[in-house]
């Protein structure tokens, strides 16, 4: 063997040394980028099923909380209903109180009239009063009106479902 041949294989062995070196780099490299690639794509999941979780409690704490209000409306619609109740019972008590008035307005009518002289006083008070009454009547009748629109929308709050899903009338 001459000193060139044995230059030769010594340039083979370093270039298939060399190449070696390489190959092991790049796999090293790659087995590298490979592992961090993995761990951040735990990561990732990791993250992402703690928001999966996270997002179910907050459902389940709304869908309590819608519970909560459904339930604070029954109550709300029952107190309406109750107190539209309550109030009729009292106009109820004011029309029997104003029939006993009328009554006793009739028999202080039939008193007056043995006072002569103070028929033409009490005959200009009477029509003041009667003006009055018939003032009262108008009101009454606005107030039995307003009462006939409270009780339409006292019976719009008695079914919550058309509050809250207008499109299901």
């Amino acid at each position: 063997m001459t000193l060139i041949e044995d230059n030769t294989d010594n340039k083979r062995s370093f270039m298939a040394n060399l190449l070696i070196f390489l190959v092991l780099i790049a796999a090293g490299g790659g087995f590298y980028f490979m592992g961090m690639f993995m761990y951040n794509m735990g990561k990732d999941m990791t993250n992402m099923t703690k928001s999966v979780i996270q997002m179910t409690e907050d459902v389940h704490r709304m869908a309590n909380d819608m519970n909560g209000m459904a339930g604070n409306m029954m109550t709300m619609a029952k107190s309406m209903v109750e107190g539209q109740k309550k109030m009729g019972d009292d106009f109820a008590q004011v029309a029997g109180d104003m029939r006993i008035m009328t009554g006793s307005m009739s028999g202080m009518s039939k008193d007056m009239s043995g006072l002569g002289q103070h028929i033409g006083t009490m005959n200009i008070n009477m029509a003041e009063m009667n003006h009055s009454m018939g003032r009262m009547s108008n009101d009454m009748a606005t107030m039995n009106n307003s009462m006939g629109k409270m009780r339409y929308d006292i019976n719009k709050f008695t079914k919550p479902e058309n509050i809250m899903m207008p499109f299901m009338r």
